[in-house]
């Protein structure tokens, strides 16, 4: 059951992921440091909060396929592992089955 959540978890922050990976090619080649509006990539059912980063930190953010950018106050969920905190948003970092589904989802690989 647990596993069965995590991965429900996972395909959700992933396809809000999506999102985000076209909007970030929708903005290139832009200012890599201008602020960009992202969706929020919690895990939340009907979250549609907008943040805002550089396209320069949304890549750093991606070069790792089981780490998503969520706004803060969004993590705590099971099996993730806040990793950055700036203003505004986390980074957090998936762990186990859904890392793993994470980075089997992620379009980059």
């Amino acid at each position: 059951m647990e596993d069965e959540r995590q991965r429900r978890i996972a395909d959700n922050e992933c396809v809000c992921r999506d999102i985000n990976e076209a909007i970030a090619s929708g903005r290139w080649p832009g200012e890599p440091d201008a602020p960009v509006g992202f969706r929020c990539e919690c895990a939340q059912l009907g979250c549609s909060d907008v943040i805002e980063l550089s396209a320069r930190a949304y890549e750093r953010v991606r070069q790792n396929g089981r780490r998503f950018v969520i706004a803060a106050g969004h993590q705590a969920l099971d099996g993730e592992t806040v990793v950055e905190a700036q203003s505004g948003y986390v980074v957090v970092e998936k762990q186990g089955q859904a890392g793993s589904r994470a980075e089997a989802k992620d379009p980059r690989s």
